[in-house]
């Protein structure tokens, strides 16, 4: 996985002047943009569309620096706009861009790579569990892929959720845990703008198909899921996991992800102190272990 991280790493910066759609990523890494924009996050700390306007920023930099105008500057790292542009600049560098050329104003944002560090006496619980095929019924909505922005649309949809869907929901779920499941997915390829997005669920796990009109249904396909559980303060403890699993575990691991939901579901008993949790993640055996 961590050769075609940096191969994304090699075409993104040989394509900054060019829009990168969510099946150029999907091709080179092998897995779902969904799920690779999710690992990217944990491993780089930023979303990969602001890594990628960070990157564009920072090479028009140095063209502005080399004389360049700053419309052409503008048009050629995919902003629709010279205001457009100047707005971006200067929320990243503290700047106008036409500010470089007088001022011989540098800053730089360097090109990523990626290396594995595992970090040791860090031990990660979890087991391997065929599920087959399932759906998940619940309330839809389309979250921006910006940490403090997930945060809030995912609380809005979960106040949203009325006593009527809620009864409907435990009406259909009739496997396990029997309790709401948050689901991160994408029903198609997005392409890397600024307005980034991902599809997003709360719903319960069910063999039934969906009656009511009130909610919405995703069909999960039979799969491989590695199930990591937490017990602690929430939700740190399944954010620090997460990280773990991204970072750490899945590299060194014996599976890679497959193009499928990745789903949490938290136990909260009045208190977030000590909350049980459980992430679940589609994989599959890696094509170099397996037999035959």
């Amino acid at each position: 996985m961590l050769k075609e991280f940096n191969n994304l790493m090699d075409y993104i910066e040989t394509h900054l002047t060019e829009e990168i759609s969510g099946k150029d990523i999907s091709k080179i890494v092998g897995v779902s943009d969904y799920h690779f924009k999710r690992m990217f996050s944990y491993m780089a700390g930023m979303s990969l569309s602001e890594y990628i306007k960070n990157r564009r920023l920072s090479v028009a930099n140095d063209e502005l620096i080399r004389g360049a105008k700053v419309t052409d500057v503008a048009y050629k790292y995919c902003y629709q706009s010279l205001e457009g542009f100047s707005r971006a600049f200067r929320e990243w560098s503290g700047f106008l861009p036409s500010d470089v050329a007088h001022n011989n104003i540098q800053k730089s944002f360097p090109k990523l790579s990626f290396h594995l560090e595992i970090k040791g006496g860090i031990s990660v619980e979890f087991k391997i569990e065929k599920k087959e095929k399932f759906n998940i019924v619940g309330v839809f909505t389309r979250v921006p892929r910006q940490p403090e922005d997930v945060k809030k649309a995912v609380t809005e949809l979960a106040k949203s959720i009325t006593e009527q869907q809620r009864n409907e929901m435990s009406q259909l779920g009739d496997l396990y845990p029997q309790q709401i499941l948050q689901v991160g997915f994408h029903f198609d390829e997005d392409n890397l703008e600024e307005k980034d997005y991902f599809s997003y669920m709360m719903g319960f796990a069910t063999t039934k198909e969906n009656t009511f009109n009130d909610l919405k249904q995703i069909s999960v396909e039979e799969s491989l899921w590695a199930i990591f559980p937490n017990q602690g303060s929430f939700p740190a403890t399944v954010q620090e996991t997460s990280a773990k699993i991204f970072t750490e575990w899945l590299p060194s691991s014996d599976y890679e992800l497959v193009e499928l939901p990745g789903i949490t579901f938290v136990k909260k008993n009045g208190t977030l102190e000590n909350v049980y949790s459980e992430i679940w993640v589609p994989v599959k055996e890696k094509a170099s272990n397996k037999v035959g």
